[in-house]
């Protein structure tokens, strides 16, 4: 299952392999306080983010505009499908918005690849529903 949950939220011994998936480090989190691993290169661009921070960009052009950036790099996602086929996998995320940020695009994207690649996989889950 992947799951997508606030930096700032309790780890959870559910969580599985848990990867932060912002560009920019977290305030206020310590890197020896995080268990988790970071991959800043699987984030949308700076530009994507800050438009979409600044509300030029709604989330629907967000959302298509960085599955657009995941397509041409998949080198960057690609670790995170393998853990995500091999358990629980927790997308860490610092935004406010549980519903749309960058986490839940990647979490769908993640799920849609695993499903192309074989039997159907367990729904993606959001903080809220834990």
């Amino acid at each position: 299952m992947i799951c997508c949950k606030r930096v700032y939220d309790p780890e959870e011994v559910a969580d599985g392999q848990r990867v932060l998936v912002d560009r920019l480090w977290p305030r206020n989190v310590r890197k020896e306080q995080l268990q988790a691993l970071w991959l800043p290169e699987v984030a949308p661009s700076t530009a994507l983010r800050q438009a979409f921070h600044k509300g030029e960009v709604d989330f629907v052009g967000f959302t298509e505009r960085y599955r657009q950036q995941l397509t041409a790099c998949p080198e960057h996602w690609w670790p995170l499908l393998g853990m995500a086929a091999k358990g629980d996998l927790t997308l860490l995320y610092a935004g406010k918005d549980t519903l749309h940020n960058n986490a839940v695009v990647l979490a769908q994207w993640l799920e849609d690849e695993l499903d192309r690649q074989g039997p159907p996989s367990s729904p993606v889950c959001y903080a809220d529903e834990r």
